[in-house]
């Protein structure tokens, strides 16, 4: 039984939706599970192409390359959780990175946020992003 402030959902019918598939079939996602595997991430795991432009995109040569970067960043994650003692569905953390810029030598501190939420078929899966994303 339902009060006269709540609303009534069953009969709304939806206008648009974007599943996590098209997401990745748009490069919106880039899907980085099997590394995330190997850093210790059990579910399927992605970062926004902008937490990937900022966070692993490499293309200025010298001692880094994209996948050192991209551990950095999973592995990173999992210490997160790891050492997280409240459970929460969004998560914060940072480290270091150089720029992809050329000509940049020094690392920087950025921040990333991590989010768990339900997949296309309601599966729990972890994307990664820049703070000011959701």
């Amino acid at each position: 039984m339902s009060t006269e402030n709540e609303l009534n959902t069953d009969d709304w019918e939806v206008i648009h939706s974007y599943t996590r598939a098209q997401a990745y079939q748009d490069g919106a996602l880039v899907d980085v599970t099997e590394t995330a595997r190997e850093a210790g991430l059990l579910r399927n795991t992605a970062l926004t192409a902008a937490a990937w432009a900022e966070a692993v995109a490499w293309n200025h040569g010298g001692g880094q390359d994209e996948r050192g970067r991209l551990w950095d960043v999973v592995f990173m994650a999992y210490m997160k959780i790891r050492t997280t003692r409240v459970p929460s569905s969004e998560l914060t953390y940072e480290l270091y990175r150089v720029p992809n810029v050329e000509g940049a030598e020094e690392p920087e501190l950025i921040t990333l946020k991590m989010v768990i939420g339900p997949g296309d078929t309601l599966e729990p899966v972890l994307t990664i992003m820049l703070p000011n994303e959701d």
